[in-house]
């Protein structure tokens, strides 16, 4: 059964969140009518998200492919024990990844510049 989670963030904000129950079966419980606690802050249940993120990152704009330009889509989904994880699709973890090359104007030779077209 998903639930609410109030999340706080670092500043004190809160953050509620409808939240889906842990794979393990784990039912959020809360005191009262209100949303259960997370155990963690809102930036502290992203951190891991942002790590896969900059690591995803390292791998498409290093070595031969170089982009101009790389988007990721990260499916997240937040619990109220493990914070945010990727969210599984239709069979595994969600991620999407766009690569994108800009073309490049053709290279002039040395010694030519717009000034010497006539």
């Amino acid at each position: 059964m998903d639930g609410l989670v109030e999340f706080s963030t670092e500043d004190g904000a809160r953050v509620v969140v409808e939240c889906v129950e842990d794979e393990d079966g784990a039912r959020l419980v809360s005191r009262g009518d209100g949303p259960a606690r997370a155990a963690r802050t809102f930036e502290g249940s992203l951190e891991g998200v942002r790590a896969a993120a900059v690591s995803a990152l390292r791998v498409f704009r290093d070595g031969s492919l170089r982009p101009d330009s790389v988007e990721l889509e990260f499916g997240v989904r937040l619990t109220a024990e493990t914070g945010a994880v990727i969210a599984k699709g239709a069979a595994e973890g969600h991620l999407v990844v766009k690569l994108s090359w800009s073309p490049r104007p053709p290279e002039r030779p040395e010694g030519t510049d717009a000034a010497d077209r006539s």
